[in-house]
């Protein structure tokens, strides 16, 4: 019976690679299904057996807690290197580009809650 390790969606292709490598490293036997056509599924990681399920799992879990804290630690330093922030940041970096995601956001919610809204 086939274990789904993972999905692919949203998954950057740096990660997906490093996760490749970890278990070809550790000879994890695995198999990766393509993303479908129209986006409905986005592939993952797969193996047959139960013992390499939780093998593979166990190598994903620690993967994923050092990648975490090396993403979080590149963020930090980004943040007081002054390289990324909030929307104060974004605001001044890009003016019109925020300013028009912002008026975007208002007519969106606007046109969404005008049936709902009794005006007059």
């Amino acid at each position: 019976m086939p274990h789904h390790l993972m999905n692919l969606r949203h998954v950057p292709d740096d990660e997906a690679d490093e996760i490749r490598e970890l278990f070809e490293t550790h000879g994890v036997r695995y198999y990766e299904t393509p993303p479908s056509r129209w986006g409905i599924s986005m592939g993952g990681f797969w193996v047959h057996d139960n013992d390499e399920a939780s093998r593979a799992r166990a190598l994903l879990t620690e993967y994923q807690q050092r990648r975490l804290a090396q993403q979080r630690q590149e963020y930090e330093q980004s943040l007081a290197e002054g390289r990324t922030g909030g929307f104060w940041f974004r605001l001044r970096e890009k003016p019109v580009t925020t300013l028009a995601a912002c008026l975007a956001i208002v007519v969106i919610a606007a046109l969404s809650l005008l049936p709902f809204v009794r005006i007059g």
